[in-house]
């Protein structure tokens, strides 16, 4: 019997693997900007529909573009499948913006749903203008030339592609069907499984017939390691970090042997240096807001009654504006972020400032330097030639002048050097 119950054991493994491997079709969405977190993600997800022998990966794609080199990476990976791909531009009122043009041409199939549009894929520069002159043209050439292979590849409409580069151009599902950009118009998933059933395609390692009849779809999430790069490919997650990092030391500075903020700020700033490596940065950007640091540091340490700090704030708000190169709107830092960030710093340091100021004017409440501006009675007379002695506070203290003190009249404190005060008379 126990022979028989380890046979059972290991067919229902079996049955067990042979589910887990049969051949469903994987489904992923990516939505926002393309960044190298998009290239991992579908990278991964390639490789996992690989390993499953899927009849098929569908990238739902809703995208306004993103970084060229992620985008580079990720038509790579998908003309090197070896499972068909299908990106699917929906749903309605997506679109696939700059680099989403790019990846949807480099599908095995392309679709779209109902009201959704491609296009607009001209290289832009920081902030969104277009590059110019010599510049604007090598990159523009390079980018046509690129579409140009991915669309040849594909059998999709080379003239069709090569427009979204140099004029913009843009479509929607029935312009870019009726132009030959993509195959399939599909309203909704059952539809594009349907439409895509039988249909052959040229994968790595040769050709495929999909057969998607009776398949089951299996939505792939991102893990914990993707979704946290997505979160960190943020700018303003990455921004953000990086200032509560920043305060956190400058607050080490303000009262050293606190710890705590130092290493926190220490830690937050490595992880949003390793978010900002992951975005285009502008290094004229980070270096103003390092200096805009230092300028903070400086007012610490040496109060300069605000000057150092309207320096770091102007420091700060043009390097927060410049720190990141962005292709497009996805990927800029928020302005209403970069005003409250610099709002919060100006009112911060402008309460170190008080503070500061307040602790150079109030007079020492202990020692020796608590004496001065105290009054008291002179003990003996005293010269400028002759030393004497009074009585502050109830001590009798050896005493200069640098003019005549009778015995008896009220004095002022004005130093103290060496346990002996020097004094003048009280003028009420």
């Amino acid at each position: 019997m126990k022979t028989y119950n380890y046979i059972a054991i290991v067919l229902v493994l079996l049955l067990s693997l042979g589910q887990e491997l049969k051949s469903d079709v994987i489904k992923i969405s990516v939505e926002g900007g393309i960044s190298p977190a998009t290239t991992l993600f579908i990278k991964n997800s390639i490789q996992y529909a690989e390993d499953r022998k899927a009849e098929a990966l569908i990238i739902q794609l809703n995208t306004p573009g993103g970084l060229l080199d992620a985008t580079r990476d990720i038509v790579q990976e998908i003309m090197g499948a070896n499972v068909p791909v299908v990106v699917w531009i929906a749903p309605s009122g997506a679109r696939a913006g700059s680099a989403g043009v790019f990846i949807t041409l480099a599908a095995h199939i392309a679709a779209m749903a109902p009201g959704t549009n491609i296009g607009a894929a001209h290289p832009v520069g920081m902030g969104g203008e277009k590059i110019d002159s010599t510049m604007n043209e090598k990159i523009t050439n390079d980018a046509a030339a690129f579409i140009r292979s991915i669309a040849h590849e594909r059998n999709k409409n080379i003239d069709w592609a090569e427009r979204t580069v140099r004029e913009s151009i843009s479509a929607t599902e029935k312009e870019s069907l009726l132009a030959g950009a993509i195959d399939f118009i599909a309203p909704n998933l059952d539809s594009l499984l349907t439409l895509i059933d039988g249909y052959e395609v040229k994968i790595a390692s040769g050709t495929k017939i999909i057969s998607t009849k009776g398949k089951k779809v299996v939505e792939k999430q991102m893990t914990w390691r993707e979704s946290l790069l997505f979160w960190l490919a943020n700018p303003n997650i990455a921004y953000i970090l990086l200032m509560i990092g920043i305060y956190g030391l400058l607050f080490e500075f303000w009262s050293p042997g606190a710890m705590f903020p130092g290493i926190l700020g220490a830690i937050l700033l490595m992880i949003a240096l390793y978010a900002l490596q992951m975005l285009p940065l502008n290094y004229a950007g980070i270096g103003l807001i390092l200096i805009a640091i230092i300028l903070f540091i400086l007012e610490i340490k040496v109060v300069s009654y605000g000057l150092l700090t309207i320096a770091g704030i102007l420091s700060l708000a043009i390097g927060s504006i410049m720190l990141i190169d962005a292709p497009n709107e996805i990927m800029d830092i928020s302005m209403n972020l970069i005003i409250t960030v610099v709002i919060i710093t100006t009112l911060l340091f402008l309460v170190l400032i008080v503070f500061g100021i307040k602790a150079q004017t109030r007079r020492a409440v202990t020692g020796d330097l608590a004496l001065i501006g105290l009054r008291g009675i002179a003990m003996t007379d005293i010269s400028p030639a002759q030393k004497g002695q009074v009585k502050v506070s109830g001590e009798i203290w050896s005493a200069v002048s640098d003019e005549e003190i009778m015995e008896g009249e009220e004095i002022v404190v004005q130093n103290v050097q060496n346990f002996v005060l020097k004094v003048r008379k009280y003028i009420a």
